[in-house]
């Protein structure tokens, strides 16, 4: 049982220089604890709502002030003073408070914030590190995922030069997180170098850190990855394979994808997916078709279950709804959970759980807007999720969680 005495917030920046929230919960037993909320780019329209402020003179209308207010205020007066048993109970009081089916009132980044914290202050008052603190929460034995790291981006992360969002990187042959790193360190300077000869640009990076070449199209950025892959000393496939993040709902419109020039039909684009598959090492495609077309996942998933993984993003929005709905259409395999989708932890274990119960696979993923805060680390790790995409080996906010994973390996010998 832990009794909240106070919560608060401020506004912080996340790493495109936008507005977010911090939150700080603070215990009877005088434990305090913080915790940072990340903010994507690339959102489905199921997503819980971050609350903005719309003033165009601070952040463009992005801050977050409102946000911020109700956690000092609203959130504040409804919970000091309150014991919680457990994270489920105070997760619950918030969405009672909130009363809204997507957390509109009060806001998904400050209902998170004091999720976030709260669960911060329960581990630190009962001296366990934070992921062995999920690990309970969740029942689980804490293992360190695979990690997907990008190389190559476009879409809405980097200007739309190409399409689709992310080209990453999986190191699969490696056995540590140490390992892991080191060999995607190897071939993303390969690409570095490779795109400063091709195409004569400097290292320009995207939001998530990965390199942003002017590929010509799709092909050019998967053959590019292939040969940085090659001239860092592995083999492709084997040793190092390749996930894609389509990101389709961005070029998706009037009910056609308008990829590199073409107009392609639901059928056309499955169709262009398993022929990336077949042309190159790809273990997984995240969102190959629109938010909506649930026809064409459910196509997609009969050509390509058992050849990769078929990966919802803006499909699901780490909703438990969307999740046994595309179960029941045999529409996805694979979950990309994000829990600012849904806005408290126990709804994103909640839908862990759902995609579990199905045999699914599960990658925790970062944002495109995150901060330094390293907690989805912990989280992965507690959960025993199977990947991790956070984003390149680049930029304080993406290594701050590849950082905590070296340290729960190295200090607490978890392993993979």
């Amino acid at each position: 049982m832990s009794r909240i005495a106070s919560l608060s917030a401020i506004e912080i920046l996340d790493s495109r220089g936008r507005s977010t929230v911090k939150a700080y919960c603070t215990l009877a037993s005088g434990i305090t604890a913080e915790a940072a909320v990340p903010s994507g780019a690339s959102t489905g329209t199921a997503e819980a709502l971050e609350l903005r402020d719309g003033d165009p003179q601070r952040y463009h209308g992005l801050g977050c002030r409102k946000a911020v207010e109700n956690v000092r205020t609203t959130i504040h007066t409804a919970l000091a003073g309150r014991d919680f048993a457990s994270q489920a109970d105070l997760d619950t009081a918030l969405l009672e408070l909130d009363g809204t089916p997507n957390k509109a009132q009060l806001g998904a980044n400050a209902i998170l914030g004091v999720s976030l914290a709260f669960t911060r202050a329960q581990a630190a008052e009962a001296g366990v590190p934070l992921y062995q603190h999920f690990a309970a929460m969740n029942g689980s034995t804490p293992r360190l995922p695979m990690p997907t790291i990008n190389l190559f981006s476009g879409g809405k992360h980097a200007g739309g030069q190409v399409a689709i969002q992310d080209v990453l990187v999986v190191p699969v042959a490696a056995r540590s997180v140490d390992t892991a790193m080191n060999m995607t360190y190897n071939v993303y300077q390969a690409a570095a170098k490779l795109t400063s000869e091709k195409y004569g640009t400097r290292p320009l990076k995207a939001d998530e850190g990965g390199l942003a070449p002017p590929f010509p199209n799709v092909e050019t950025m998967l053959a590019d990855a292939v040969e940085a892959i090659e001239r860092a000393g592995y083999k492709a496939g084997s040793e190092v394979a390749l996930a894609v993040d389509v990101a389709s709902t961005h070029f998706y419109e009037g009910g056609q994808y308008h990829l590199d020039g073409q107009t392609l039909s639901s059928e056309a684009m499955v169709a262009r997916l398993m022929e990336w598959i077949g042309r190159y090492p790809i273990i997984s495609v995240e969102d190959g078709l629109a938010e909506d077309d649930w026809a064409g996942w459910q196509a997609f998933y009969a050509a390509a279950h058992g050849q990769v993984m078929v990966l919802g993003d803006d499909l699901l929005c780490t909703n438990p709804t969307r999740i046994a709905h595309a179960q029941q259409l045999q529409a996805a395999d694979s979950l990309l959970l994000k829990v600012n989708q849904i806005g408290t932890l126990t709804e994103a274990l909640q839908s862990y759980k759902v995609a579990r119960s199905a045999g699914w696979r599960v990658v925790v993923s970062a944002r495109s807007g995150e901060t330094e805060d390293s907690w989805l680390a912990d989280l992965v790790t507690g959960w025993a999720g199977d990947y991790i995409k956070v984003g390149s080996i680049m930029q304080s906010e993406r290594l701050a969680k590849y950082n905590r994973l070296l340290e729960i390996e190295a200090r607490d010998g978890v392993g993979m």
